[in-house]
């Protein structure tokens, strides 16, 4: 579908990958909303891009219903997330380890709910951030990984529901399937990973094939929304040099 005069929301939208995001979305005339707490980057998006803006805890029970009954977006994409505590299994705290779960699993889990219970206007589309951590696993982030695949899972259990329901809303999920260096994971990750093998974060991330700068990961994000061939199957990798992957298809 075309995105001109599509109404977007972004969450996490103000810094890293949610940001190229928002910037691809605008330059395709979308009418985006961004979410994010620090007000300062959202009036830093909003004078540069024009985008709206609304400051909110994305994990606050409250936040989704609201946001999504005042904006009716055609399109909720869930960026936010926080960057994951880094260290050692045999040295990680309780609470470093789950930290992922308190923030993008209870965001995704509020957010989720409220497109569903709102409900969302039928054809419109969720798509809902993981990571590669969720199929290759992130020995060095904790409980990263699982927070990831559970917000994958969480995305299926929507579609299921939406089936039953009626209510023609398709929840999708996206997968970076590497590191982008600006941003506060892929910082984290690389950094501490960079350290445990006595290299460069850039020495790294290069790893991974050629990079994918936020920019690009937001035209990539356009093309899934854009392009037909991706509009039913459930999740997609993203890569720098392989491009857009569909790596589950939906349910039947």
């Amino acid at each position: 579908m075309s995105l001109k005069d599509k109404n977007v929301v972004v969450t996490g939208g103000s810094r890293g990958l949610g940001l190229g995001l928002v910037e691809a979305l605008v330059a395709h005339g979308a009418r985006v909303t961004v979410v994010a707490r620090d007000a300062d980057a959202l009036a830093s998006v909003a004078t540069r891009l024009g985008a709206a803006t609304i400051s909110a805890d994305v994990t606050e029970e409250t936040a989704a219903q609201r946001i999504l009954a005042e904006v009716h977006p055609d399109i909720l994409v869930l960026n936010a997330g926080m960057p994951p505590r880094m260290g050692r299994l045999d040295q990680m705290s309780w609470a470093d380890f789950t930290a992922p779960w308190e923030s993008d699993v209870k965001a995704g889990l509020y957010w989720l709910q409220a497109a569903l219970n709102l409900p969302l206007k039928p054809e419109s589309r969720v798509l809902v951030g993981s990571s590669g951590a969720a199929l290759d696993g992130s020995p060095m982030s904790g409980g990263y990984a699982g927070a990831k695949r559970m917000l994958w899972l969480m995305a299926k259990y929507a579609n299921a529901i939406s089936q039953q329901r009626h209510l023609g809303i398709r929840f999708q999920v996206i997968v970076p399937r590497q590191m982008v260096l600006g941003t506060g994971t892929g910082d984290a990750g690389a950094s501490s990973y960079a350290r445990a093998a006595a290299i460069t974060p850039e020495a790294f991330v290069e790893r991974f094939g050629a990079p994918m700068p936020p920019r690009d990961f937001g035209e990539k994000i356009v093309s899934v929304l854009d392009d037909p061939k991706y509009a039913q199957a459930l999740a997609f990798g993203l890569k720098g040099d392989t491009g857009i992957t569909i790596i589950e298809e939906a349910a039947a």
